[in-house]
């Protein structure tokens, strides 16, 4: 690894860098090209855009100079990423150092959305009173705490944010789908219906979690307004709950996932001829901690999808 230069001594050591920041200038200056970064970092590319006018912000130079064709790094950014790289590298063996020196007796477990995952951790620490059961609620574009070791187990919908391949995953229960939309929409008083009875309408699916969210349509389907934009992947659920309250989208969602309930101007509709939605437990393959394969157990016979 390399050396990174001791600071002076003396309260004053320059500015305090985010972290996140110098990630998303590493990604940048990976790809040379705004958009392309902003997709594999799984943000919205105006939003990347000021994350970088912060970091230049805080540093006090001009980190790239954009340009019709795309980006390029100036030499102060040119001086910069090296020395970011290190600070990125070293803060993750940082991280794995003393993440890989906490006893065995210590488990922390991460879940997602609505999810709920307090049956299997009160039994967990009734079987293993010795032992210290944290739980962390994640968000849902934070596809790296398992990888980082910031969580021992995830319990998630698949499709998992991440790639599976040195994971051990168990399933725990399915859920079906369904659409909610505006409760004045034609069809809220649906007992059920199937995809064909939405016409032409076109999903996509949101990065990182098991939701569906239909496209806005054009602007003759709002005569006097303008179109709402389409749910991008750095919206909040909630923003994309209000395009659908407002009657300018539709979602589709498990069964289990009740948060839409909670307004009284949006209705859930079962849907037909689709498959279910899986709830897992996902583990690193090569974790030895004993404690996440009590929680592999523990799960299977206390997150059962019924409450």
């Amino acid at each position: 690894m390399r050396d990174i230069p001791s600071l002076p001594a003396g309260p004053d050591t320059g500015p305090d860098l985010d972290l996140r920041l110098v990630r998303y200038f590493t990604a940048v200056a990976e790809h040379l090209n705004f958009g392309r970064a902003a997709t594999a970092l799984h943000l919205a590319q105006p939003s990347l855009s000021r994350q970088i006018q912060r970091l230049e912000q805080q540093l006090g130079v001009r980190l790239f100079d954009r340009t019709p064709q795309g980006s390029r790094l100036t030499e102060a950014g040119q001086a910069f990423l090296p020395q970011a790289q290190t600070l990125l590298d070293t803060a993750h063996q940082a991280a794995l150092t003393a993440r890989a020196a906490a006893p065995v007796r210590t488990i922390t477990i991460g879940y997602v959305e609505d999810l709920v995952i307090t049956p299997a951790a009160r039994e967990l620490r009734r079987r293993r009173p010795d032992a210290r059961v944290r739980t962390r609620h994640l968000d849902w574009q934070d596809t790296h705490a398992l990888s980082e070791r910031r969580v021992d187990a995830l319990v998630a919908r698949m499709p998992l944010p991440f790639r599976a391949g040195q994971l051990r995953v168990s399933v725990l229960y399915e859920e079906p789908r369904v659409l909610i939309m505006a409760a004045s929409h034609r069809l809220a008083g649906r007992e059920s219906l199937t995809l064909d009875d939405l016409g032409e309408e076109k999903f996509v699916d949101c990065t990182a979690t098991a939701a569906a969210w239909s496209v806005p349509r054009t602007a003759e389907s709002y005569p006097g307004g303008p179109v709402p934009s389409a749910p991008g992947v750095d919206d909040t659920f909630e923003d994309k709950i209000e395009l659908v309250a407002g009657g300018h989208s539709f979602a589709i969602l498990p069964a289990g996932d009740r948060r839409s309930t909670l307004r009284p101007d949006i209705v859930a509709v079962p849907i037909e001829g689709t498959g279910p939605y899986q709830v897992v437990v996902a583990t690193r393959a090569d974790d030895r901690n004993p404690l996440t394969a009590a929680f592999h157990n523990v799960a299977r016979a206390h997150l059962t999808g019924r409450g």
